[in-house]
């Protein structure tokens, strides 16, 4: 695979000629031909795969069936990697790419065949020459330098951080890495159970211990590899986490009772938690966030590429991602912003105080949890990715596991 760096000039010339095209046609107009004798099978994370959202993609499509089934990423993977060809396409996180690529379990989207591409967000299309291409989303997902083809069609984006109890832990103890595993909160912290998330999280609370100096935590080399792994046996050990949670409601309902005051978490879950009346707030790590996209992968020889490629643009139209904006995610297309009730485009991507009656636990001038778009990209520490050492990094998280 590899990962081009930018060329501005060419991609404003593609993103020119697909707005002469088929940039601002109807999806009725765009998806003309018949699709009544295609099908949708999608898997991903519950995120992304609403039961709302595919019934309305098929209403407006035309799709002759449409289903769809929530799983994590490392149960997904292993699933296609033993040959299942039970999906057309996998709603995926950028950073599981390359094994998928590498055993060519998925194939290209043209970014032709994709109406509303021109409308994406910068950092999906332009490369940072500061940092290695794999090391960010922009090199992660495109399929050939010229920027015509993705091996992902990204979805839905965020900067995850920690979700805690802001009545039990203040905000200065919880906006730093460190407060998963202080010792002052033994027995009450959490951690997620994909391996690529808890890895990069010990790290970055280790280089702010000073037990560790590691530039880039999605991508650590077997010693420190090894010393992350020690560090999170030891914590394990002392029991000090409450849970490692994969699920959505079982994070919901931890933070919800108290029984877990502090875990690394998807805004999602804290907003859950409001909505229940419950303290909950989004941490600003002094570190700096993590960041991550999940998008459309199609499977290699699906027999329904192009219900794929619809549902694919479907997202990007703008509606569907209203969705998961409100739910404290970010569309990578700034058709959302059409899309959106303007009070509520402008708390949750602009920073500006919520407008109207309370809904959800957010009350009249409340702010989103570390501001704008903007100002929350700007504390971005890393991108998830494919770590360099990942076998040796799941040996050791089996280790962890089983200790």
């Amino acid at each position: 695979m590899r990962h081009p760096y930018t060329n501005r000039r060419r991609f404003m010339a593609g993103a020119g000629a697909l707005a002469g095209s088929a940039a601002f046609m109807r999806p009725d107009m765009l998806w003309a031909q018949s699709l009544g004798d295609q099908q949708l099978r999608t898997v991903g994370l519950s995120v992304t795969v609403q039961e709302r959202i595919l019934n309305e993609f098929k209403a407006k499509s035309g799709v002759g069936s449409v289903s769809g089934k929530a799983a994590i990423f490392p149960d997904t993977q292993t699933e296609l990697l033993s040959g299942s060809n039970a999906y057309d396409c996998w709603e995926t996180i950028g950073e599981r790419l390359p094994a998928v690529i590498a055993t060519k379990k998925i194939e290209p989207i043209p970014t032709a065949d994709l109406s509303n591409w021109a409308n994406i967000r910068p950092i999906f299309s332009e490369t940072n020459s500061a940092l290695e291409p794999k090391a960010q989303i922009s090199g992660q997902i495109w399929a050939d330098d010229a920027k015509s083809s993705l091996w992902m069609v990204p979805t839905v984006y965020n900067f995850d951080s920690i979700g805690y109890r802001p009545d039990l832990v203040s905000a200065e103890e919880a906006n730093t890495w460190t407060s998963l595993f202080d010792d002052k909160f033994k027995g009450k912290t959490g951690l997620n159970v994909d391996p690529l998330i808890a890895f990069g999280q010990a790290i970055l609370a280790m280089n702010s211990l000073g037990l560790l100096e590691v530039p880039n935590p999605g991508n650590p080399n077997v010693e420190q590899i090894d010393e992350a792994a020690k560090f999170l046996i030891a914590k394990k050990k002392a029991g000090q986490f409450r849970a490692l949670w994969g699920d959505f409601g079982e994070l919901v309902n931890l933070l919800a009772s108290g029984e877990m005051i502090l875990a690394d978490a998807w805004q999602p879950a804290v907003m859950a938690v409001k909505a229940q009346g419950v303290q909950c707030s989004y941490a600003v790590p002094k570190e700096g966030y993590r960041a991550w996209s999940i998008g459309i992968s199609q499977i290699t020889g699906t027999q329904n590429a192009a219900a794929v490629k619809a549902y694919a643009d479907y997202w990007l139209s703008g509606p569907p991602a209203i969705a998961v904006s409100e739910q404290g995610y970010y569309s990578p297309t700034t058709n959302v912003k059409d899309a959106m009730d303007a009070d509520k485009y402008a708390f949750w991507y602009e920073g500006k105080p919520w407008v109207g009656a309370e809904e959800r636990g957010i009350k009249e001038g409340d702010l989103r949890d570390g501001g704008s778009l903007a100002e929350r990209a700007s504390k971005i520490k890393y991108w998830h990715q494919w770590p360099d050492e990942y076998d040796h990094l799941i040996m050791r998280w089996d280790e962890f596991l089983s200790a």
